[in-house]
């Protein structure tokens, strides 16, 4: 069993880092890892579906998609990720108990009555601290889950609210559940690093073949190549959601009501109406035959639009303004 210490909190690195090691390393590994404020979504999931986009825009929150499926889930440094690539037989791979039994060891060490429920929970007094997702490549496994530790609860509940109204789709939806931090139940002070090293050493005394490893140069250089071509792109993050429709209705005071409907495939918008109370000048389906097959983005709608004066098609409505109509 490998121990690969980790370093980076950059989410993009570490979410490419799990494939890298799933599918280029022969060795059982098991990885603690921690990102910087972002938010990870399911594989099966619709990304705007599941984000406050405003308020992700306005802190620069990264939005990474993972192999696994699952839910969203919100990362910060309080948050400590733990990660299992294990071999094995195709009929034994996924098993969520079997690789959260290490933590509820730890914790049970620690005095915590920690227990496994539901699907892929682990909960203390009922209130969950840790979701589990996996992810199944060949005849191995990637097991991971998040451990809140001293997470700041409201940006998670901030970053993740997203209107439920917006988006029709087959897309999987997050199932929010009341959740608390393990810090809380502690008997005696710790920092998430001090909670990191007793799993570290826990796992050693569990897997007598257990030697600690640093990913290589080379490794690094792979891992950044694989976050260039993949993770870190629209088309990944973004762009491989499901089909969906979206609908929202925008107010404002100068302009009137402007709802839009539109169904999105492939990461590209298609089939766009735009209805309202609002007054015009130009006709309003030259916006609508610009926008369709335009990708489902900011920066791509932004420049779709560049040689229309919004105000012409919709009395005085600003750019930034129709904008947020359409996320």
């Amino acid at each position: 069993m490998l121990i690969i210490l980790r370093h980076s909190t950059d989410p993009y690195f570490n979410l490419a880092t799990e494939e890298y090691v799933l599918k280029n390393f022969d060795e059982d590994s098991f990885m603690l890892w921690r990102n910087a404020p972002s938010i990870i979504v399911g594989k099966h999931q619709n990304t705007l579906a599941e984000i406050n986009v405003e308020y992700v825009k306005q802190h620069n929150i990264p939005v990474v998609r993972r192999l696994s499926g699952g839910g969203a889930v919100f990362h910060d440094l309080g948050n400590l990720n733990f990660t299992f690539i294990q071999k094995g037989k195709e009929e034994t791979l996924i098993d969520f108990r079997k690789y959260t039994l290490p933590i509820l060891e730890v914790l049970q060490k620690l005095g915590i009555a920690a227990k496994f429920e539901g699907r892929n929970d682990l909960t203390i007094d009922g209130l969950k601290f840790s979701g589990n997702a996996e992810h199944v490549w060949k005849n191995r496994v990637l097991h991971h889950g998040t451990l809140l530790f001293s997470a700041h609860m409201p940006n998670l509940t901030q970053a993740l609210h997203a209107d439920p109204l917006k988006f029709q789709g087959k897309a999987v939806k997050s199932v929010r559940s009341r959740v608390t931090n393990i810090s809380e139940h502690l008997q005696s002070t710790m920092d998430v690093n001090q909670f990191a090293t007793l799993i570290r050493e826990h796992m050693v005394e569990k897997y007598p073949d257990a030697r600690l490893v640093e990913l290589t140069d080379e490794d690094h250089d792979k891992i950044h190549d694989l976050v260039r071509e993949k993770y870190s792109t629209w088309e990944w993050n973004f762009g491989y959601s499901p089909n969906y429709n979206f609908r929202k209705l925008l107010r404002t005071e100068k302009t009137g009501t402007i709802e839009f409907d539109f169904d999105v495939q492939n990461g590209t918008i298609q089939h766009i109406k735009i209805f309202g109370d609002y007054f015009n000048r130009l006709e309003t389906e030259d916006i609508e035959t610009a926008l369709t097959g335009v990708p489902h983005q900011e920066t791509a709608i932004q420049s779709a639009l560049e040689p229309y004066k919004i105000g012409d098609y919709f009395t005085n409505l600003t750019l930034k303004e129709f904008l947020s109509g359409l996320f």
